[in-house]
């Protein structure tokens, strides 16, 4: 399945700035609330497309398209009608324990719909851009390069996959960002682990992390910043692009200590001792080298859970 041609990060200059049209699924999404909002300033036309859960802010620049990602007539229909120059695909079922249960939904959506999007822009798009997973890899060594090989242990981590075997074999001019554990706030994304921790921690509820577990947690914004350097350098491949190896357990520590509470506000507790509808990567952290020598960065954890914290607490207050 790896290639070492789908490893090679290769350059396509883009000749055209003023009023490109980029299309971002899950434009509501954690990644893709934060990715709308940088665009919007910038000079980009940007279609963005939603679900459920209509955005409640308008931004300049930005036409906003309901869509059902499984039906894929509609896909193809919407890539047609709006002829993206860029396409940044966001959009996914991420719910790594649903998916293992409702296996239809996430192969609709992860796989089926990717590709329906990457066969539409063969005759309209630039460039393409998939945000897959770290969740491609086993999580038996860690701190993973984009030349290892992908060995998925639950189905969540399969229909990614099969996604990027789409993009790759329908496309020429794409990027395949690999990158872990997305945390930040938007309307309508989910809340996940750093959420949930704020969440409980604002309460005062004790918080249980997995100790022995490793991952790259990586800040909404952070990515959404860095994509937008991507549509300016159009490197194409596979590249990782995530936050520092960390423990689960230090992850909530640390926002624990951003609110300034004591450490055994979070308890630890071992990988084998929490009980999953899908199996876990026990490291499924990811090595960033390849970015960075493309210029591309993520800033350091603490100042990123710092800002994580200090933005996102009123939100979290809301939802509680």
């Amino acid at each position: 399945m790896e290639t070492s041609s789908r490893q090679n990060i290769r350059f396509v200059r883009n000749t055209v700035v003023n009023l490109m049209r980029i299309l971002i699924t899950g434009g509501t999404g954690l990644l893709g609330w934060n990715l709308v909002q940088m665009l919007s300033t910038k000079e980009y036309e940007i279609v963005a497309t939603y679900h459920i859960t209509q955005p409640q802010k308008d931004f300049p620049n930005v036409e906003w398209i309901q869509i059902d990602l499984a039906r894929y007539e509609d896909v193809s229909r919407l890539v047609a009608k709006t002829k993206p120059a860029v396409v940044v695909h966001t959009a996914a079922h991420t719910d790594v324990d649903d998916c293992e249960v409702r296996k239809d939904l996430a192969y609709r959506i992860n796989y089926e719909a990717t590709k329906a999007l990457a066969k539409a822009c063969k005759d309209f798009c630039e460039h393409f851009i998939y945000v897959s997973t770290d969740y491609v890899f086993d999580g038996a060594k860690g701190l993973y390069r984009e030349e290892d090989l992908p060995n998925p242990i639950n189905y969540y981590g399969l229909t990614k996959l099969l996604g990027e075997v789409a993009v790759e074999s329908l496309l020429e001019n794409y990027l395949i960002i690999r990158t872990s554990n997305i945390y930040g706030c938007s309307p309508s994304g989910k809340k996940g682990f750093a959420l949930n921790t704020l969440e409980k921690l604002l309460l005062r509820n004790d918080v249980k992390a997995i100790c022995d577990q490793y991952l790259s947690p990586t800040y909404a914004p952070d990515l959404a910043n860095n994509i937008v350097e991507i549509l300016r350098l159009r490197p194409r491949g596979v590249i990782h692009l995530a936050g520092e190896r960390v423990s689960r357990y230090n992850f909530a520590l640390e926002i624990a200590k951003t609110l300034g509470l004591k450490e055994d506000s979070v308890r630890p507790v071992s990988f084998e001792e929490i009980v999953f509808k899908a199996r876990r990567p026990r490291d499924s952290s990811l090595d960033i080298s390849k970015a960075r020598s493309l210029g591309l960065s993520i800033r350091p954890f603490k100042e990123s859970v710092r800002e994580f914290v200090e933005k996102c607490s009123s939100y979290a207050i809301q939802r509680i």
